[in-house]
């Protein structure tokens, strides 16, 4: 492609706005930032409406705009199962996330590894939580990469210099402003997806024919490989259990969780469980371009190239740029809150529990701040090195790791008494399992399991969530009868 300088300047003009508003937040809600409770949290003073920003902004990334498009695109009913799970989990975030937050911030808790310690006296347990909360993220930040990759290429760029440039913005403007940056950008962002998905559900259904068109067309194409705009009988239990699984993993990762705990009251959090759906319907029609891209007649090289591909063939080149800044930005803010949730991990709960007991507050963040910019390059690997088919493969993959930490926080939460050494051991369990089946599929995140003459494909974070539980229930039954 040759670059589309009215889009690039568009997209370039955007992206220098967020940029010099990520800077300027470090004098937002001013406070001192060496101390990683302001740096990492904003010293818990987010109400909520610049919560449901934030908890938006890092719940709904380069995931949704570029990776759900993608699987609906490719394989139709099935890439909706993002829509049911993102129902599903603001129960579950109302019923355990307000209780959460009250007790961690009785007991100063940075990380939902301060809160398993706490719980359960510990270290090598919320080791384990800590350790597990940063190998999940490296493979979401890699997903927001991949976002960022593909509207740059979009815009007609090659080469990995664009997404160098952006990393390098990205990371220095996390380590300045901490999680002020992305809370004041994702303002900026989540209004011009707005605009976006507004501009492409009234747009592109009337330059093609309206949505009957699309879905006839989408349906036809679908159906020559297999697939429809109907589930088939064999995509029902994957479906359900991808939806389940990343339902109860949503909230477990270090960004989310980092949203959470940012907010200044448990009733901040219950608000933002209740009107936090609204980005559900957005969810559904960013899913819907999938099929638009298919009744547009559009062949990218790969499947993360069709919403790129969409509006470059739909938009004229200034709304394209728009859209394209708006979709760069949306990787932005949750890969900041993602670096900085894994940065506060590894610094109580790794450096501070292992390394240095006696550091200081400025010590603690400045150990963050150099950890949030080795997470990034972490997250670089699993583009290079995985061979993912889908980008949402990423997210996916990460879900079957944090998934393990759910028995210790639930358990936590609930009072329940179960043994600390028992959780480990389940830990253990779940991890290894999840790891090898992830690893015998190809980092492909669903396992098929042979039922009699029949075979369900079964989303292998579940698997290895109910080994984990039958292997705490086990070692917790064995270390409390002996004594332990």
């Amino acid at each position: 492609m040759t670059p589309n300088l009215v889009a690039t300047s568009v997209f370039l003009g955007f992206f220098a706005l967020v940029t010099v508003v990520g800077f300027f937040a470090a004098h937002w809600k001013s406070a001192d930032l060496r101390a990683l409770h302001e740096w990492g949290l904003a010293g818990q003073r987010f109400g909520t409406i610049i919560s449901w920003f934030l908890i938006g902004g890092d719940f709904y990334t380069a995931y949704t705009v570029i990776a759900v498009p993608a699987l609906v695109y490719s394989v139709g009913a099935f890439g909706f199962f993002a829509l049911p799970y993102t129902i599903i989990v603001y129960p579950l975030v109302f019923a355990i996330m307000p209780r959460l937050w009250t007790v961690c911030r009785e007991n100063r808790c940075i990380t939902a590894a301060d809160f398993v310690h706490i719980r359960y006296g510990s270290k090598w347990l919320a080791l384990a939580i800590a350790i597990t909360g940063i190998i999940a993220t490296m493979p979401y930040i890699a997903l927001q990469l991949v976002g960022m990759q593909v509207v740059i290429e979009g815009l007609g760029f090659r080469g990995e210099l664009p997404l160098a440039a952006a990393f390098i913005i990205l990371a220095l403007y996390t380590y300045s402003s901490g999680l002020r940056a992305p809370a004041i950008i994702a303002f900026v962002k989540d209004i011009m997806i707005y605009i976006v998905i507004l501009a492409a559900i009234i747009i592109i259904p009337i330059k093609l024919g309206g949505y009957r068109a699309i879905f006839t067309t989408a349906d036809q194409a679908l159906h020559t490989r297999g697939f429809g705009l109907l589930l088939k009988p064999q995509q029902m239990v994957p479906f359900t259990t991808l939806a389940l699984g990343s339902a109860l993993a949503a909230f477990l990762y270090p960004h989310t969780m980092t949203g959470v705990l940012s907010s200044s009251c448990a009733n901040t959090v219950r608000k933002n469980a209740i009107f936090l759906p609204a980005y559900t319907v957005l969810l559904g029609f960013i899913a819907l371009l999938g099929y638009m891209a298919i009744a547009a007649g559009v062949r990218p090289d790969r499947a993360t190239e069709v919403v790129p591909a969409l509006f470059n063939k739909m938009f004229p080149d200034w709304f394209a740029g728009f859209s394209f800044a708006a979709i760069a930005i949306g990787a932005l803010v949750p890969a900041a809150i993602m670096s900085i949730g894994a940065a506060n991990l590894w610094t109580r709960n790794v450096w501070k529990a292992f390394v240095n007991p006696y550091i200081s507050m400025s010590g603690e963040a400045n150990v963050a701040k150099l950890t949030s910019l080795i997470i990034k390059l972490g997250a670089l690997t699993f583009i290079i090195f995985l061979p993912t088919e889908y980008a949402i493969d990423l997210q996916l993959l990460g879900g079957i790791w944090i998934l393990q930490t759910l028995p210790s926080i639930v358990a936590g939460i609930s009072k329940m008494r179960l043994n600390a050494r028992g959780l480990l051991i389940g830990w253990v369990s779940g991890m290894a399992v999840g790891t090898l089946m992830a690893r015998a599929m190809q980092w492909r995140p669903v396992f098929t399991i042979p039922i009699g003459t029949e075979s369900a494909s079964v989303y292998i974070g579940l698997i290895a969530l109910s080994v984990n539980l039958v292997a705490t229930a086990i070692g917790g039954l064995t270390f409390t009868r002996s004594g332990r």
